[in-house]
């Protein structure tokens, strides 16, 4: 029987963040400590993931032992550790898996493997009172799709990119312009002080039916942009990242709407649209999917921005929630670098 007041160990290595978290069952984060690898992948303009899997070996002990100190806990404190145990870099993954195995060995605690998606589609029930059926947007560098999120462990796939994700396009593209990843955030700032008529980029994909989405395309046209204008007038990098947001904004807002009525039809008691992961902290796209949710008199929500990127706290709070149905894993569980929400199969660890 799972207690009350439980507390979980999370542990996520799934990328270029070293993150643990405790974090209890009245949705309290307890501890949340980030070590980030910018530094170490700035040179190469991009994650690396031989690097990203040497630094997440050489601080994991610390930021473990960090996230005990900083809520005052031990490991006698807990009831479970979870961890990201895919989709991801395949070295950074094991690095955690190994971490969460051996810990849970030597405390005889439940050892509860969580996909890294649903950890991000879990977050809003963690930040926000919410409860399911949801429809949720999931965008980040490594991807973007719609999901019906019926319960933990089960979810309807919508829709979702047919080439790159979000996240990846923003990146490259403020990468063309001289910034390093990730990007988003750069090109958000740029765009308040530009032109969003100044350029014309195509909507890939808009008008279409169903909710896929296309960014190759756009990415192209970006560079394309950039290559002939670069430096041709000293607003160029306002007007260029307030037209190439804008065009993003709109081809949201038409995907957004077709998934929303597909959820409708198969859901009709749907009344939330959560939008999650690290593109969710963009908060001009967050307007635009708010303003298409009201059409439908449904509530937008996300997480607030430091849960948005990646984080031991929702994988905690993942495995909370799989604690509670008895979701647990084995220790013969191996790490994916590949895992859709969809072949969980009813929320089983392995």
């Amino acid at each position: 029987m799972v207690q009350k007041g439980m507390i979980i160990l999370g542990i996520e290595t799934s990328c270029d963040e070293t993150a643990a978290s405790l974090v209890s069952e009245e949705k309290k984060i307890l501890s949340n400590v980030v070590s980030s690898q910018f530094k170490d992948h700035k040179p190469f303009g991009g994650v690396v993931p031989e690097i990203a899997a040497r630094a997440h070996l050489d601080h994991i002990d610390f930021i473990v032992k960090k996230a005990f100190e900083e809520a005052q806990l031990t490991l006698d404190d807990i009831d479970g550790i979870a961890v990201a145990g895919g989709p991801g870099l395949i070295g950074g993954v094991i690095v955690g898996v190994m971490m969460a195995k051996g810990l849970a060995l030597a405390k005889n605690l439940p050892f509860i493997p969580v996909n890294h998606l649903e950890a991000h589609a879990l977050t809003l029930r963690l930040t926000n009172d919410i409860s399911f059926p949801y429809l949720l947007l999931l965008i980040s560098g490594g991807h973007c799709q719609f999901l019906i999120v019926e319960e933990v462990g089960t979810y309807i796939y919508l829709g979702g990119t047919l080439d790159d994700a979000l996240g990846e396009c923003l990146d490259k593209t403020a990468r063309l312009l001289g910034y390093s990843s990730p990007g988003g955030p750069f090109l958000e700032r740029l765009a308040l002080k530009g032109n969003p008529e100044a350029f014309v980029f195509p909507r890939p994909l808009k008008g279409q039916e169903g909710c896929n989405f296309s960014f190759s395309g756009l990415k192209t046209a970006a560079r394309k942009v950039i290559m002939e204008n670069k430096g041709t007038t000293p607003s160029f990098q306002e007007d260029f990242s307030a037209s190439f947001q804008e065009a993003i904004g709109e081809i949201l807002k038409d995907r957004c709407q077709n998934a929303i009525e597909m959820a409708l039809e198969r859901k009709p008691d749907i009344s939330t649209l959560a939008v999650s992961g690290g593109v969710a902290a963009n908060r001009y796209f967050y307007e635009c999917l708010t303003f298409c949710a009201r059409n439908y008199e449904m509530t937008a929500v996300s997480p607030p921005l430091h849960l948005c990127t990646d984080n031991g706290a929702m994988i905690a709070w993942a495995g909370i929630e799989r604690l509670k149905k008895n979701y647990v894993g084995s220790l013969s569980f191996a790490p994916r670098p590949r895992w859709p929400l969809e072949d969980l199969k009813l929320g089983k660890g392995d």
